[in-house]
């Protein structure tokens, strides 16, 4: 895949880094994207600095960020081959039910209709013209009720059915996939595994917990050509925990 741009959001850190970093090492070429300029410019200055990786700081709901990011990646290396869209938040935790609205419609916005907006985007700019991929970034959570993290899976499974539904509208031109993993060890999902991580682990049948260069490897084969096939499917990376009863 050498010569193949792709755009990265929440890619200052944690999985999204992994996903940029594993692109840049099979040749690609990725722009990051991430609300905060400078650990974004250090996560580009990693990835080999202009040559490899260029960095685009500002909110992912924000229409007019997206807008930018895109046109400065085509800009930048010619082409936009793959949009991972891997940003996302967990504000609160607790019964959904008794969870402000407003901090549901945030979860939604940014996990769901951002999402939307940043395919939108590329289509418009690259990929409804010249073909591409379309990899986000779910969670096991959007395949089961997960307690405490109601608005969280919800928002999850919204955009597992977003995969599906624009895999048909965007075809044959664009594939459009998911990966859903379970505890995936990051800042993020630290909340989840801090201080009882092997306790933890047991559960998983392949013993241990998920770390972002495991959701990368899948990312990169969605993006790859021996996934021309695979369009519509969302990849779940659980170390065999959904296949347990102790869930």
């Amino acid at each position: 895949m050498t010569d193949s741009v792709a755009l990265v959001t929440g890619a200052s850190r944690g999985i999204g880094l992994a996903i940029a970093r594993r692109l840049v090492a099979g040749g690609w070429r990725v722009c990051v994207t991430a609300r905060t300029p400078e650990p974004l410019a250090v996560a580009a200055h990693e990835l080999g600095g202009p040559d490899h990786a260029i960095a685009v700081p500002g909110k992912a709901d924000d229409p007019a960020h997206q807008a930018d990011a895109v046109a400065r990646t085509i800009a930048a290396y010619g082409r936009l081959d793959l949009l991972v869209n891997n940003t996302g938040i967990n504000p609160v935790y607790g019964p959904l039910i008794g969870v402000d609205p407003a901090a549901v419609r945030k979860v939604f916005e940014v996990n769901v209709f951002s999402v939307l907006g940043w395919i939108r985007q590329a289509w418009d700019a690259w990929l409804g013209g010249h073909g591409g991929a379309v990899v986000n970034v779910s969670s096991i959570a959007g395949l089961q009720p997960a307690e405490g993290l109601g608005a969280y899976a919800v928002s999850k499974a919204a955009l597992i059915h977003l995969t599906r539904q624009l895999a048909i509208e965007l075809a044959p031109a664009v594939r459009v996939n998911a990966v859903a993993p379970a505890v995936v060890k990051t800042e993020f999902a630290r909340r989840l595994y801090e201080g009882h991580e092997v306790e933890l682990a047991k559960r998983y049948p392949a013993g241990r917990l998920g770390v972002p260069e495991d959701v990368a490897g899948a990312v990169a084969y969605l993006a790859s050509p021996d996934a021309a096939w695979v369009t519509g499917q969302t990849l779940v990376l659980d170390g065999g925990l959904l296949q347990t009863a102790q869930l």
